[in-house]
């Protein structure tokens, strides 16, 4: 007699709970995105297809200097971070296992772990002696507190690509009398440079969407997208809010579809 296999998706009641699961997740993305579209001020009440609020949003000063300064805050803090990661990557991956070799990959992912509130106090207050101590208000904290809370997001996948890769190919250059920086520079690097501008991407993601760390850490007129958006909604909310929320999701989507693009097994 054969022996039938376990398919969770034939179980009871499987489809029905996947597709609540999905219309929960999905139909407030989509009504957001619909109401982008509206041609009136209400948000919750549809007044006709007009591309209105995205012409408002796009000629706004303050939404341009907001999206400007979350760009740049993103871009430095996905080059710092990954810049981290990929070197704690090759640490701890492209070695023998060492004493210790589990508590620095809890380190490292410890920001995953540790509620974002959590992390946003602590920065809070280390960087606020900071300021006391030496004056300086800039964008430089902003920038750092961005990059250490993205580091667990880009050595993830670059951790998972050099876990994927085969030592013998370092070691024939090794035996081949290559150096090790060239070793690194003609093979382990290109090897690992998909996950590397994977990790890159996803650290950009999460510094551009961040709001938590962001909120406690900025200085007065560092605002960045999400944060602007929060004082927008605290003052009335209008569609120009909802078009800005669709433009940063498209750019966000086509980030992450470029993430899963390069991370996904290839044959």
């Amino acid at each position: 007699m054969a022996e039938r296999r376990f398919v969770t998706s034939r179980l009871p009641g499987f489809a029905t709970v996947a597709i609540l699961a999905f219309v929960a997740l999905y139909l407030p993305i989509f009504t957001l995105v619909s109401f982008s579209f509206n041609g009136g001020r209400a948000v919750n009440q549809w007044e006709g297809f007009s591309l209105h609020w995205y012409g408002v949003a796009w000629a706004n000063t303050a939404v341009q200097d907001a999206t400007i300064r979350s760009l740049f805050i993103a871009v430095m803090a996905a080059l710092i971070s990954t810049l981290v990661a990929t070197m704690a990557a090759v640490g701890t991956t492209r070695r023998r296992r060492f004493t210790g070799q589990t508590f620095i990959y809890a380190m490292i992912n410890q920001p995953l772990m540790v509620p974002e509130i959590v992390t946003a106090v602590a920065l809070l207050i280390f960087f606020a002696a900071i300021k006391v101590a030496t004056g300086y208000q800039g964008l430089g904290y902003l920038i750092l507190a961005h990059s250490a809370f993205c580091v667990p997001f880009a050595y993830l996948p670059i951790r998972a690509r050099l876990e994927g890769m085969d030592l013998s190919l370092e070691t024939a250059a090794a035996d081949l009398y290559a150096t090790p920086w060239h070793t690194f520079r003609r093979i382990t690097l290109p090897l690992m440079a998909p996950g590397i501008i994977a990790g890159a991407m996803l650290a950009f993601v999460i510094s551009l969407d961040d709001v938590v760390i962001t909120e406690f850490v900025k200085s007065g007129g560092q605002d960045t997208l999400p944060t602007y958006m929060l004082g927008q909604l605290r003052r009335g909310v209008t569609p120009e809010v909802n078009a800005i929320s669709t433009m940063l999701l498209g750019l966000t989507v086509v980030m992450l579809t470029a993430f899963f693009l390069l991370t996904r097994n290839r044959d």
